[in-house]
């Protein structure tokens, strides 16, 4: 039997990476990642970065991401901001939010990638091991969503992506703490649609992008398959309904955002 690969302690960029979709497709944006540091939210990271897009990202320690931000940085010839905040502290989230619009002026999009796990049957599981991975994922996702809207998304608009996994919909040996945390981000999700926060893309792909499926062997394929969901960028116009952060197109490519007006 195949033995799974060890453990590292830090991610590395692609050797190489080709384009699955226009090079320039996030040209300016700024994206800002929780969890950025390492594993999907570094990939992701990377991946938007190769395509144009400056990225904040952000974790509880600092040298992991100061690091990652230079290799991101050097692979792609990208600004990368290395931010160290906790999802369950709202007022570091403010510091970090402040920081990051300060250094790049706006945010795009906010993907919320931060989250605690571990291995555990529920029978060895206490309930402050629980709750700890319940404020990472869930409360963090909320807490970081709250903060950016009231900063900047209420007036500009933006795209949020939140990072969830199967374990809430089948549940998994060892993971009722992480599939819980999941289900409600999950659950959570569409429901910052109106009254909540912004329109959240969920299965729309970005109207003259084809989206080829992710080749055979290329570990940037999940990360990728991102760009078509979040290439519409929201916009604040006037030809938009009130308050609702969607507009006509910043990119040529791009049409209107097809999004119903009556959720408004």
């Amino acid at each position: 039997m195949a033995q799974p690969p060890a453990d590292v302690s830090e991610d590395d960029c692609l050797p190489e990476y080709r384009h699955l979709f226009h090079p320039d497709l996030l040209q300016d944006k700024v994206a800002f990642i929780t969890g950025g540091g390492s594993g999907i939210g570094f990939r992701i990271a990377e991946i938007f970065m190769r395509h144009g897009c400056h990225t904040v990202i952000a974790s509880r320690s600092l040298p992991r991401v100061s690091m990652a931000a230079r290799k991101l940085a050097a692979a792609t010839s990208q600004r990368c901001l290395p931010l160290s905040l906790d999802v369950r502290a709202p007022l570091a989230i403010t510091a970090a939010v402040e920081q990051a619009l300060k250094e790049f002026g706006k945010i795009d999009i906010l993907i919320n990638c931060a989250a605690g796990n571990f291995l555990c049957p529920a029978s060895a599981l206490s309930s402050n091991a629980f709750k700890t991975v319940m404020d990472i994922d869930t409360l963090g996702t909320f807490n970081v969503s709250r903060v950016l809207y009231e900063k900047f998304f209420r007036d500009h608009g933006g795209v949020i992506v939140n990072i969830t996994a199967t374990l809430g919909a089948r549940g998994q040996v060892l993971q009722v703490h992480a599939g819980s945390a999941k289900a409600a981000v999950g659950t959570g999700t569409p429901l910052v649609c109106p009254p909540g926060f912004l329109p959240v893309p969920g299965g729309r792909q970005c109207p003259n992008e084809a989206a080829p499926p992710p080749r055979p062997g290329h570990p940037e394929g999940r990360a990728a398959l991102l760009l078509p969901y979040i290439a519409c960028l929201p916009c604040r116009c006037d030809d938009a309904a009130p308050g609702c952060g969607v507009g006509p197109p910043e990119h040529p490519r791009q049409q209107p955002c097809p999004w119903p007006h009556q959720w408004h």
